[in-house]
């Protein structure tokens, strides 16, 4: 078995010195990336981080996760993925999304398909060298470097675009088997009316991640809100319900997740990610390596609407300890 490589989720909760002191941390306990989200209304600067992060490190792959270009313009993107590759070289990456938190700090959706597909081509462009025209005017980039763009994806029209255009995908559907074949197949159709083949084309499968001593830990996450209005497995996008359909579970959309059996709620927990004690957490992951083929995750520590910048200590500490060690090949 090959090994399964893991990435987690880190927030700018702390100083920018100390986050990267935190992700040098990941690296020394095994994770292969870190992600830093980029949430401008932070008042902490993702890029900034993780810059600092890169000199802090020596071989983790580092990220946004993720980055909005409705948020910070495609020249912006890609400028900042040139200048964090020569800080980093070899070891990073640009992701983009159609944004959430950071689109609605500034007033604006989240990105529809159409816009993703010009922003996209229009990085991808600026960092192969070409000339890109933004209105009347023609720009390059006077530096640049081959940064892989890839693009988070939830529904099945963006699973689409990104077998179209994109370097890599972050998939956003759970783990359960019958959900990611159906991803896949979106994925391929995106990319078969692209002209474009698969192979080799990096995957990673977004994991939500919730530690709890006992066994009913994922199914108080399913059963509980994300913010007023919003139900945990709305967040970031009600695509969630859609892949969990392909599992089997026909939540209505909207839904009180209050209302869910707990019986119902322990199998949909196991669907939608891994939950539980850190022993529980790594079968899950071995068990969607071998029954999906699943071999890059980003690890997603469960949190509220509130806890979003809470820095992942125990996750990190769960994984050095436990995760790491079980996963090894």
């Amino acid at each position: 078995m090959t090994k399964l490589r893991v990435s987690i989720r880190v927030p700018v909760g702390m100083p920018l010195p100390d986050v990267a002191a935190f992700v040098a941390r990941c690296e020394d306990a095994g994770f292969d990336g870190v992600g830093i989200h980029d949430h401008p209304s932070s008042g902490r600067d993702a890029y900034l981080a993780l810059t600092l992060a890169a000199q802090a490190t020596r071989q983790l792959r580092l990220f946004p996760a993720t980055s909005s270009p409705q948020v910070r313009h495609p020249l912006v993107l890609a400028s900042l993925a040139n200048s964090l590759a020569e800080v980093a070289p070899g070891r990073s990456f640009l992701t983009v999304a159609p944004g959430f938190i950071s689109t609605r700090s500034v007033g604006q959706p989240r990105a529809g398909v159409a816009f993703m597909r010009e922003a996209v081509r229009d990085i991808r462009r600026l960092l192969a060298g070409e000339e890109v025209a933004f209105g009347p005017t023609i720009t390059r980039l006077r530096n640049r470097t081959a940064v892989p763009v890839y693009l988070l994806a939830a529904g099945p029209r963006m699973i689409e675009l990104a077998g179209e255009v994109a370097d890599g995908v972050f998939l956003m559907v759970g783990l359960h088997p019958d959900a990611i074949s159906a991803a896949r197949r979106h994925l391929e159709d995106g990319a078969r009316r692209a002209g474009r083949s698969l192979a080799g084309f990096p995957t990673v499968f977004v994991v939500t991640l919730g530690l709890g001593a006992d066994g009913e830990v994922g199914a108080r996450w399913v059963r509980s809100w994300f913010a007023p209005g919003q139900p945990f497995l709305a967040y970031p996008s009600t695509s969630n319900l859609r892949w969990l359909r392909e599992a089997g579970f026909m939540l209505p959309e909207p839904h009180d997740p209050t209302a869910i059996q707990e019986h119902e709620a322990q199998q949909i927990a196991d669907a939608f990610g891994a939950f539980g004690s850190p022993e529980r957490c790594a079968e899950r992951l071995l068990r969607a390596h071998t029954e999906a083929g699943v071999a890059d995750v980003f690890l997603f520590p469960a949190h509220d609407l509130a806890g979003g910048y809470v820095m992942p200590e125990a996750e990190v500490d769960a994984f050095t300890r436990v995760i790491r060690p079980r996963l090894a090949p």
